[in-house]
C-alpha cells in the first residue's frame, strides 16, 4: 500500500482554491463567450415565436442536457470524486484506476440503455416534455426527430463527466475547462453556412453528438496524461460500485434540482409560441455566472473539502467553504444586479436581429429579470452542496432538491396563469432560494458549516457594492438612447450602435464594480495578490495539464 499523498499546507490552500476557481472560470468564460456567439448565430437563423425551428431545436438540446446533468455530472460530482480521491490518496493509483474503470463501464451501460429507450419512446415522451407542441404537427414531428438525433450526446458526456472527475481529483483543471468549447466550435461550423431555419436546426442537432464524441476523446487523453489508466470493460456491480450508485442516485437528484426546475419551466413555456426559445435565450445570460462561478468553485472545492474532512481538519473545511462563499458572491451578486437592472437592454442589444424580433427580446427580457434575482441562489446551491457531498451525505440535498422542485411546479403553474412565461422564471428563482436556505440551516444545525462573523461582514459589504452597481446600471438602461445616440451609423466588425452600447456599458460596469468593491472593502488588493500568488508546496498546479 502506498503512503497517502501529503496534504498541502494550509497557508497555500486558500490561494490554491481561488486560483483553481479563477482558472476554471477563465476557461469557462472563453467557452461561454463562444456559446454566446453560437447563440447569436442560432437566434438569427432560427428566430423564436415566428418559426417552428427554434422551439424544436431547443427541445433537442434541453432533453439530453437534462439527463446529462442528472445521470452524469450531478451523480459523479457528488459521489465519484470523494470516493476516487479517498482511494487515490489512501490506496494508490492502481486501485483508483480499477474503481474508475468499473464506474465508467456501469455509467456507460446505463446511459446507452437510457438513450436507446428515450429514442424509441420519444414520440410519446414529447407529449409529456412539450405538450404545447401537439397542436402543431409539423413542429411536434420536428422536435421528436431532432431530439432523437441529439440523445447520443448523453453517453458521451457521461463518460466525459467521469473523466473530468479523475482530472479534478488530480487537481488538473485545464482540460476540464477547455472541453466545452468543442461543442460551440462544432455547432458554429454546422450552423453558419445555413440560411433556412429548419435546415439550421437540423445542422445544429447533428452537431451535438459529433461534439460529444470529440469532447469525450479529449478528456480521455487528458486523464491518461495524469497517469490514470482507465480501461474499457464489461460492467460489474462490485461492492464499491454498489456503494457509489447508492450515493450517486440521491446526489444526482440533489445536484440537478436547479436544472430539473429549469426543464419543468421549459415544459410550461412550450404552451406559448416562442416560449421555449425565449427561456433558452435568457438561460444563455443567467447561466453564465452559474457556469463561470458556481460550477468552477464547486469543482475546485469538493476535492479540497474531501481531503480536509478525511483528515478531520474542521478549521480547513470552514476556511475553504468561507472562501468559496465569499468569492462566489463577490462575482455573482453584481451579475444578478446587472440582469435585474438592464434585462431588455442586454437582450435587445445582443440578440435582436434576423428572425429574432424586438417583441421576442421584450418577452425574453422579462424572463431574464425574473431569473436574475435567483442567480445568487443558483450559484450558492453549487457551493453549499460539496459541504454535504464531501461528508458522503447525498440524501439531505436530494430531499431539499425535491422540495424545491415541488415548489417550482406549484408556484410555476399558479404564476403562469397570471403573468405568463415570466411567472415560470419567478417560480424557478423562488424555488432556488428555498433550496439554499434549507441547506444553510441544516449545515449550521449540524455544526458542519456556518459563515464566520468576518465572512458575514464581507458578504454585507459585497451586497452594498452590488446594490450601488445595480443602481448605476439601471440608470444606464433608462438612458439607453443617450448612450446609443453618438454611435448611430457607426459599425465595427459587424457590430452596430446597439451592440456597441451594450459592450461599452458592460465594460464600464466591470470597472465601476471593481472600484465599488474596493471602496466598500468587499475585497482588498492584498487579498487579490495573496490569492493569485503561487507558493512552494501548493497542491499540484492546474497549469500542469
Amino acid at each position: 500500500m502506498t503512503e497517502p499523498a501529503p496534504t498541502p499546507r494550509k497557508a497555500s490552500q486558500g490561494g490554491g482554491l481561488i486560483r483553481s476557481s479563477l482558472l476554471l472560470s477563465g476557461l469557462t468564460l472563453v467557452s461561454r463567450f463562444m456559446g454566446l456567439a453560437r447563440d447569436l448565430v442560432l437566434t438569427a437563423r432560427l428566430g423564436a415565436s415566428a418559426t417552428i425551428a427554434a422551439d424544436a431545436y431547443y427541445t433537442a438540446l434541453a432533453f439530453p442536457n437534462l439527463f446529462r446533468r442528472i445521470f452524469a455530472e450531478g451523480a459523479f460530482s457528488s459521489a465519484f470524486i470523494p470516493a476516487y480521491t479517498k482511494t487515490l490518496t489512501g490506496e494508490g493509483q492502481a486501485e483508483a484506476d480499477r474503481i474508475a474503470s468499473d464506474a465508467l463501464a456501469t455509467l456507460a451501460a446505463a446511459t446507452i440503455g437510457l438513450t436507446l429507450a428515450a429514442q424509441l419512446a420519444m414520440p410519446w415522451l414529447m407529449y409529456v416534455i412539450n405538450p404545447g407542441y401537439a397542436s402543431d404537427p409539423v413542429k411536434f414531428k420536428l422536435a421528436i426527430v431532432l431530439t432523437q438525433i441529439s440523445m447520443p450526446y448523453l453517453p458521451c458526456m457521461a463518460i466525459g463527466a467521469l473523466l473530468s472527475g479523475v482530472l479534478n481529483a488530480h487537481r488538473r483543471f485545464i482540460v476540464t475547462g477547455i472541453f466545452p468549447t468543442i461543442l460551440n466550435l462544432v455547432m458554429l461550423a454546422a450552423v453558419i453556412p445555413q440560411t433556412d431555419p429548419v435546415r439550421a436546426a437540423w445542422a445544429a442537432s447533428i452537431g451535438i453528438p459529433i461534439a460529444g464524441v470529440l469532447q469525450a476523446g479529449l478528456l480521455w487523453w487528458g486523464a491518461r496524461r495524469t497517469g490514470a489508466h482507465i480501461r474499457l470493460r464489461w460492467p460489474k456491480l462490485t461492492p464499491e460500485i454498489k456503494a457509489l450508485v447508492s450515493l450517486a442516485i440521491p446526489g444526482a437528484i440533489a445536484a440537478s434540482a436547479v436544472q430539473i426546475n429549469i426543464f419543468i419551466s421549459g415544459i410550461l413555456a412550450s404552451q406559448v409560441a416562442g416560449g421555449r426559445a425565449w427561456t433558452e435565450v435568457a438561460a444563455r445570460l443567467y447561466q453564465l455566472p452559474l457556469g463561470l462561478i458556481g460550477v468552477a468553485v464547486s469543482v475546485a472545492l469538493l476535492p479540497r473539502l474531501s481531503t480536509a474532512i478525511q483528515a478531520a481538519d474542521h478549521d480547513d473545511a470552514q476556511a475553504a467553504t468561507d472562501q468559496a462563499v465569499i468569492f462566489s458572491l463577490a462575482l455573482t451578486a453584481p451579475a444578478a444586479a446587472a440582469l435585474v437592472a438592464m434585462p431588455f437592454f442586454l437582450i435587445d442589444g445582443l440578440f435582436t436581429r434576423g428572425a429574432f424580433t424586438v417583441q421576442d427580446a421584450r418577452e425574453t427580457g422579462w424572463i431574464l429579470f425574473n431569473y436574475g434575482w435567483g442567480v445568487p441562489a443558483f450559484v450558492l446551491a453549487r457551493v453549499l452542496q460539496p459541504a454535504f457531498f464531501a461528508r458522503a451525505d447525498t440524501k439531505a440535498p436530494m430531499r431539499f432538491g425535491l422540495i424545491s422542485v415541488a415548489v417550482n411546479i406549484v408556484l410555476g403553474l399558479a404564476l403562469f396563469q397570471v403573468i405568463g412565461v415570466k411567472g415560470i422564471a419567478a417560480a424557478t428563482s423562488a424555488a432556488a432560494w428555498i433550496n439554499v436556505v434549507q441547506m444553510a440551516l441544516l449545515l449550521a444545525r449540524r455544526g458542519d458549516y456556518s459563515p464566520t462573523r468576518a465572512a458575514w461582514s464581507r458578504i454585507a459589504r459585497i451586497a452594498a457594492a452590488s446594490t450601488a452597481f445595480g443602481l448605476a446600471l439601471g440608470l444606464a438602461s433608462h438612458q439607453r438612447a443617450l448612450i446609443e445616440a453618438p454611435l448611430r451609423g457607426f459599425h465595427f466588425a459587424g457590430l452596430g450602435a446597439k451592440e456597441i452600447a451594450v459592450l461599452a456599458t458592460a465594460a464600464a460596469g466591470v470597472a465601476l464594480y471593481g472600484l465599488l468593491l474596493l471602496v466598500f472593502r468587499g475585497i482588498t488588493p492584498a487579498e487579490i495578490k495573496a490569492a493569485l500568488r503561487r507558493r512552494p508546496g501548493d497542491a499540484a498546479a492546474p497549469a500542469d495539464l
